[in-house]
């Protein structure tokens, strides 16, 4: 599957549905919201995304190249070397590209966003180095696609804040809920895309690092669910922003270790942010652009409307429609699902069923789209393969799980 016909396929279904709706009430009013939409989403991908990005951008390309000189990202190469080598293949022993995944991963799971996407870029950048053919995505970089559209968090602190705002009695009570859905989509991406790709997913060293990470988290979960809400926040703002400042530090006093010029270092490597930045302002706007008239024409209601009946239909409990909005709108924009979640706490109450269920499926994926048209578009990839539909599958797998959890914890 194609960028190319994602993208076709999103306007062909707004066309539909705007004469449609034209036909059967006419109603004018969709005709303009599209229109009104490819001019707001436009602007939103250049001037709220990719201008500050840049900033972004300039500042960790730049220490990651001091990180590079200093060794650093050598290190963790070697640490996660012998798991990397077999989850991926292609990227050669002690190469840089495993260090700079990992602390992408790392970043993502702390949820240090303005982090995690200057590091995910230069480690999309380092897989395209390896790639023999530069304008399809290599087996390397669909599993690295993979994993961050699967969207492992283990401290989602914007969420938790998000509830205490909206009233919740106990803003923390779908923490553990949300890891077990986030863990399941991640577990997804790793087992469709290693199937994929014929990897041997029950070797021992990719079974032995599996099962710690496992008992990490579940360790990380029990304790941090254990703590008063106020605490909880606490260690998790410490924790995240303390384990950020310290990969600073330490890329810069490995820098000096060296005896390398430091700033000189960074100034060689913050020129990358601003060229990167320009590759992807195109795919940007062409694919919120896209996402912004399926939204405008009504075909996201059609879309809700239809499960509706359908699970109805079958005689199961539809409780959970009312909080599909978030779960659809998620691989589309992660701002457009945000403001789905917080309108399903505003109208059902932070504690409700749907509200709860909102903001877990808010944490089980991240945006697939989006990261497919940031990630590829850096290094120029346009045939993606089987990349979106692994995405998507763990975007399923993730909403499925969330479902399944909220049931279970709330219902």
């Amino acid at each position: 599957m194609t960028l190319n016909y994602i993208w076709i396929g999103f306007f062909l279904v707004d066309f539909v549905v705007a004469i449609l709706n034209f036909v059967i009430s006419g109603d004018t009013v969709t005709f303009k919201a599209i229109i009104d939409s490819t001019f707001s989403a436009s602007k939103m991908a250049v001037m709220d995304i990719a201008l500050p990005l840049t900033g972004i951008m300039t500042l960790w390309l730049g220490l990651m190249n001091i990180g590079e000189k200093a060794g650093a990202v050598g290190v963790l190469s070697k640490i996660v070397g012998p798991f990397f080598s077999k989850l991926f293949p292609e990227i050669p022993k002690n190469h840089p590209a495993s260090g700079q995944l990992l602390m992408n991963f790392s970043a993502n799971m702390l949820g240090l966003d303005n982090a995690a996407t200057p590091l995910g870029l230069k480690a999309m950048n380092s897989l395209q180095e390896l790639n023999p053919n530069k304008d399809t995505a290599s087996n390397a970089q669909i599993m690295f696609l993979a994993i961050n559209t699967s969207g492992l968090t283990v401290i989602p602190v914007a969420i938790l804040a998000q509830r205490a705002i909206m009233g919740a009695a106990n803003p923390t009570d779908i923490f553990i809920p949300l890891l077990i859905a986030t863990y399941c989509s991640t577990l997804a991406a790793i087992i469709f895309v290693g199937i994929k790709q014929k990897i041997n997913l029950f070797n021992k060293v990719i079974l032995g690092w599996i099962l710690g990470i496992t008992a990490s988290l579940a360790g990380l979960t029990i304790y941090l669910s254990t703590l008063p809400e106020e605490q909880m926040k606490i260690v998790s703002s410490v924790a995240s922003n303390g384990i950020l400042l310290l990969i600073i530090c330490g890329f810069i006093a490995g820098g000096l270790y060296k005896r390398i010029n430091v700033y000189e270092a960074f100034i060689d490597g913050a020129k990358d942010g601003f060229k990167t930045t320009i590759k992807i302002v195109p795919y940007l706007v062409g694919m919120l652009v896209a996402i912004a008239v399926f939204r405008a024409s009504g075909a996201m209601d059609y879309l809700i409307d239809g499960i509706a009946w359908c699970v109805a239909g079958v005689g199961l409990n539809t409780d959970f429609v009312a909080a599909l909005p978030t779960a659809i709108m998620k691989p589309l924009s992660g701002s457009g699902a945000r403001a789905m979640m917080v309108e399903s706490m505003a109208t059902y109450g932070a504690d409700s069923f749907v509200g709860r269920l909102s903001c877990i499926f808010q944490g089980s994926t991240d945006t697939t789209f989006y990261i497919v048209a940031l990630y590829f578009g850096s290094v120029g990839i346009k045939r993606t393969r089987y990349a979106v539909q692994a995405g998507l599958l763990t975007d399923l797998v993730g909403a499925i799980a969330a479902i399944l959890v909220a049931y279970l914890f709330f219902h």
